[in-house]
């Protein structure tokens, strides 16, 4: 049964690393929902099928990142790095605080709903008139710390960056492909942590297990990417906001009255 649970929670992690709807958020909701061993499917799990999903990524932007790698030295580069550098406070200062509520869920019923709002706010009001070009200290900055308050579970990445890429003014596409290149350093960051966390507290994995939901995170998020670069051409972030308001009252629902799936509501 572990090698079914890794598969879908494979295929979870790189359908909603792209998607609007938070990751991690779905991760520990379908951890609670199966009833799954959170033993089994540790840190190192967690690690492997982010850096399949940074993997995907990169297939997806090679032409943008080698031009990238080949002329380092530009604006966009730079753009880059103040938009990462929220994300990395956050996660040096927070590691711990982090991980105590993603084991609990306790905060996921909210944060799904902040990214609903985010989401629906981003797609009524966003001007949506820059381009690559128009990206500057500002527009990075914003779109950073809407990264670095992402990395609640709950609150989507992607779903936070677009969109403070929108209220900044950015057209989608711009905003989305500047979303998904800012998340190299961010997983990639992530993944360093839980691997110094993994050596303090060395766990002997199931290589098979993390074979699996690597496999499954990477081609689930390749296919994710591709979904989302089409789909924004013509449709709402709406959708994506009905989605996960409807999660978040789903979970809200179970914390607070009837308790099936969540123990802790907030703190607890």
């Amino acid at each position: 049964m572990d090698y079914v649970y890794a598969l879908i929670l494979g295929i979870v992690q790189g359908l909603t690393e792209f998607l609007p709807v938070s990751s991690s958020g779905h991760l520990i909701l379908f951890k609670h929902l199966f009833g799954m061993d959170t033993a089994r499917f540790d840190l190192s799990f967690d690690i492997a099928v982010h850096v399949a999903t940074l993997i995907a990524v990169c297939v997806v932007f090679r032409k943008k990142i080698w031009a990238l790698l080949k002329k380092p030295f530009q604006k966009y580069t730079y753009m880059l790095v103040i938009a990462t550098i929220p994300a990395v406070i956050v996660g040096l200062l927070f590691d711990d605080f982090i991980d105590g509520i993603s084991q609990s869920g306790g905060f996921l019923g909210i944060a799904f709903l902040i990214t609903a709002a985010v989401l629906l706010i981003a797609e009524k009001c966003g001007k949506r008139s820059k381009g690559d070009e128009d990206i500057g200290p500002g527009e990075a900055a914003v779109i950073g710390i809407a990264q670095g308050i992402a990395v609640m579970p709950g609150i989507s990445r992607s779903g936070s960056t677009l969109a403070a890429g929108m209220l900044t003014g950015l057209k989608k596409e711009t905003a989305m492909d500047f979303s998904f290149i800012m998340s190299i350093p961010v997983i990639l960051g992530s993944a360093v942590l839980g691997v110094k966390d993994i050596v303090e507290n060395p766990v002997k994995p199931d290589f098979l297990v993390l074979l699996i939901g690597m496999v499954a995170a990477g081609l689930s998020g390749y296919f994710a990417i591709k979904f989302m670069l089409d789909f924004f051409k013509k449709h709402s972030l709406v959708w994506f906001s009905v989605y996960v308001a409807a999660a978040g009252i789903f979970v809200l629902v179970d914390q607070l009255f009837i308790h099936n799936f969540f123990d802790t509501f907030l703190l607890g």
